[in-house]
């Protein structure tokens, strides 16, 4: 039988001034127990409130048999865990639960998924950059409870926040004097080793950890999140917040378990690599990066890291900085897979046994039967938002994909930022646009939905699933020399340290050129706006969403634009445009010419 007990109930229970603690409370007959007891851990990465099975190649993954099988789907992941659940399993995930979800989840403020979650066993997770897209008041509310302050409760009544854990070791507050539930949540224990590990450290925003016991042993998860999340989410919700070190914090967090005697550790990482693809799901197919940073470098009392973020699945086993072997592992995106990790825990010393550490990655397959009350919870929120989801916006005449051309333009990428445009003329004087591309989701296809709603027919629903942030759309000044560290920051070589070319999806009425071979701010030339060439000293009314107008994606430069101005949401005015212009055909990816 599992108790599940907070980092800080934890130390309350054990911790003594002296440091000596939770060995106290080994039973009398401690001597007399197994050597070792077994503890099995499932995990789920990346769901992103797919209560539906997931469509297209969202919803297929390649098995252990190199087969390419449907996979997902809430009423499936709940057969599996069912099935891979037995007394001696904590059930955890490493983020991204929410975030970037479907109409059925996002209409409500995402809690049907954590409902879901609750409903799954789930016991503790770390965040994800995603479980910031709303803020981080909105991520407490999920976590304490409480109807939402805007659209209030959902039909389901009023929101009693999430029964399980969510933890972030390095989510810190900027300012000291934050309130804080750290130290209540460390059960006020009195340990002086404790209070100055954490007055070293700083004021956490989240629970660093979560300490959950089985057949008398506690099992200490470590939270992690992207140190990169300011650069992926909107600014305005995470302004009180830093990201900092993703090894650092783990190190700290190790150090507090250690010294409340828990030597079990596991860390939950919201941060992975990405695979050579086609491979087995139980491979070592990731290509290190920043997850095998943190895999290999995290304190060597860390018995193993689950990661997520790169929505991958492979099992790894790594080194740690005393040489020892541990597992690090991902299992896919969107609830294709459960990692199934199964070990045991020596009950004198307490910690893992990594020598008896052993991992798979079950595929969610669709060929077992779907969980019947699962099943019943997923078909009452689609009735509830079925008037939502299945009214007609537009029509389309062939798919409109998010398919990069040669020149790094899509076709829905280039619809969307027309979009903006004519949302923001009237109000913002926007003359140009442009769209991050990591924020169109998926495409717009022809083909008739399930809801039969006719081939060509775009729905709400469907809209909603290429555009889920809620951003909104703004405009702001920028001369053509600002404009122009915008595109330059579009690659890598800058001071913005762009990982890889992500390229703005511009409006049709700007064009520009590109040198693959030029140096880094040397490599935009040719700028134009209705074929008027662009000058450095120009005002330029450029519109984009919130996200990107706060400098995220590593697009810094947008925060020196002036005269703000914010309009409707980016859904409404994409809706607005495939209504006011059908049927739509897929506009032509020919706004940026590449040269060598």
């Amino acid at each position: 039988m599992t108790s599940s007990r907070s980092f800080l109930r934890v130390a309350l229970a054990g911790a003594v001034a002296s440091g000596a603690v939770l060995l106290a409370t080994l039973p009398a007959d401690a001597s007399k127990a197994a050597r070792t007891v077994p503890v099995r851990l499932l995990s789920l990465n990346d769901f992103h409130g797919n209560l539906e099975p997931p469509t297209g190649s969202s919803g297929r993954m390649v098995d252990e048999h190199g087969h390419t099988v449907d996979a997902g789907g809430a009423a499936y992941v709940a057969t599996h865990m069912k099935a891979l659940t037995d007394g001696n399993t904590i059930a955890v995930a490493q983020g991204d639960l929410i975030g970037a979800t479907p109409l059925i989840s996002a209409a409500y403020h995402d809690e049907p998924s954590i409902e879901f979650l609750d409903k799954l066993g789930l016991k503790v997770a770390a965040v994800g950059n995603h479980e910031f897209d709303e803020g981080y008041a909105e991520l407490r509310r999920i976590m304490d409870g409480g109807c939402h302050p805007v659209d209030g409760c959902s039909p389901a009544g009023p929101w009693k926040g999430a029964k399980f854990d969510y933890v972030g070791a390095n989510v810190l507050f900027k300012n000291p004097h934050e309130k804080t539930d750290a130290l209540a949540a460390l059960g006020g224990s009195k340990s002086p080793e404790v209070k100055k590990v954490l007055a070293d450290w700083g004021v956490p925003a989240l629970p660093p950890v979560s300490v959950k016991w089985m057949n008398g042993v506690p099992i200490g998860f470590i939270g992690l999140v992207t140190k990169t999340t300011p650069n992926i989410v909107g600014s305005e919700g995470i302004k009180d917040l830093k990201f900092v070190d993703e090894v650092k914090a783990a190190n700290v967090a190790s150090k507090l378990l250690k010294l409340v005697g828990v030597k079990a550790q596991v860390v939950l990482v919201h941060e992975g690599d990405q695979v050579n693809a086609g491979q087995s799901p139980d491979a070592c197919a990731a290509v290190p990066g920043a997850g095998n940073r943190i895999a290999t470098q995290v304190d060597a009392e860390i018995d193993m890291v689950l990661s997520g973020h790169s929505h991958q699945a492979y099992l790894c086993q790594v080194k740690d900085p005393a040489g020892n072997d541990r597992l690090y592992s991902q299992g896919g995106s969107f609830g294709r897979v459960i990692t199934q990790i199964d070990m045991r825990v020596n009950v004198r010393t307490r910690d893992i046994d990594r020598a008896s550490v052993v991992a798979d990655n079950h595929v969610v397959t669709r060929t077992v039967a779907a969980d019947p009350e699962i099943s019943a919870f997923v078909q009452t929120w689609k009735e509830r938002v079925a008037s939502v989801a299945n009214k007609a916006i537009g029509t389309i005449t062939a798919d409109i994909t998010n398919t990069a051309a040669p020149s790094g333009e899509s076709p829905l990428g280039n619809l969307i930022a027309d979009a903006q445009l004519a949302a923001a003329r009237t109000g913002g004087n926007a003359q140009i646009a442009l769209m991050n591309p990591g924020g169109v989701r998926a495409s717009l296809t022809y083909a008739s939905s399930p809801a039969n709603e006719g081939d060509g027919v775009v729905t709400y629903g469907e809209a909603f699933v290429v555009q889920p942030f809620n951003n909104l759309v703004q405009v702001v000044t920028l001369t053509g020399a600002q404009l122009k560290t915008v595109l330059e920051q579009q690659f890598p070589g800058g001071p913005n340290n762009q990982a890889f070319p992500k390229i703005l999806q511009p409006s049709a009425n700007f064009t520009y050129t590109y040198s693959r071979s030029a140096a880094w701010g040397s490599k935009v030339s040719d700028m134009k706006i209705d074929g008027v060439p662009v000058t450095d000293t120009q005002a330029i009314r450029v519109s984009a969403n919130n996200f990107l107008v706060g400098g995220g994606d590593a697009f810094p430069a947008f925060l020196d634009g002036t005269d703000l101005w914010s309009g409707p949401l980016d859904i409404d005015a994409f809706a607005a445009h495939l209504g006011g212009n059908s049927p739509v055909a897929p506009p032509a990816t020919d706004r940026i010419t590449v040269a060598p």
